[in-house]
């Protein structure tokens, strides 16, 4: 089990090389089409998919010459996770709705991990992991928000709000009980990225995301010296 991060972190990298790339839902993806929604983080922010591949790669490098239970906790659920994101990019190209499932099954699995993690190496274990499931944190919520507008259920500033409450209930719960500053990056630099988005065309979406991300940080410095 314990090359099983490694292995699988290599496929999950490689996945965005092997099938067709993904940039996003097409707007016709949905019954409402959603064409540039405010719910969507401004496109620079996917860059951070990069670093996180990177770290996981060496996260599971490093993983195949620990045996202590620091690390063996995390194992099974970040293999899970992996496992079902090597699929994912295919899934989203055909379908938003089980593109969702996923993502929210990736999340959960990504979490898991976070949460067993030690802390006995925090760059190579809870960084790693925290940026994962951070950013996961904030790519499910907003494919709620996607869903909700494109089936129509709400209009797309509606649907940006859920997406952004969903986040920070899910950030700060996670937080609550486990501060990690790798998961608080990435959480923060999502509702940044929504800003940016929104700042000339819904100051409400903007500043909820600003306000958003000043709560996170500010949580995270209270828990972390607690």
């Amino acid at each position: 089990m314990k090359y099983a991060p490694f292995f699988l972190a290599l496929a999950f990298a490689l996945s965005p090389f092997l099938t067709d790339s993904f940039g996003g839902f097409a707007p016709d993806a949905f019954p409402v089409p959603q064409e540039d929604p405010p719910t969507q983080p401004a496109g620079y922010a996917f860059a951070i998919w990069g670093l996180i591949y990177l770290w996981l790669i060496v996260h599971g490098a490093v993983g195949t010459r620990r045996d202590n239970p620091d690390w063996g906790a995390t194992r099974l659920p970040l293999s899970l996770s992996l496992g079902v994101g090597v699929f994912w990019i295919p899934v989203a190209n055909l379908s938003p709705i089980w593109a969702t499932v996923l993502i929210w099954i990736m999340l959960g699995t990504a979490l898991a991990a976070l949460l067993r993690a030690g802390r006995s190496e925090p760059l190579l274990l809870d960084t790693p992991l925290g940026l994962y499931a951070g950013w996961l944190t904030a790519a499910s919520s907003v494919s709620l928000g996607l869903l909700a507008g494109g089936w129509g259920l709400t209009g797309p500033v509606p649907a940006a709000i859920l997406a952004i409450l969903v986040a920070l209930v899910v950030g700060l719960v996670i937080l609550s009980r486990r501060p990690s500053w790798g998961y608080t990056a990435a959480l923060i630099w999502a509702l940044v990225a929504l800003v940016v988005q929104n700042l000339g065309t819904s100051p409400l979406v903007a500043g909820l995301s600003g306000l958003g991300a000043l709560a996170v940080l500010g949580y995270q410095f209270k828990q972390s010296r607690a």
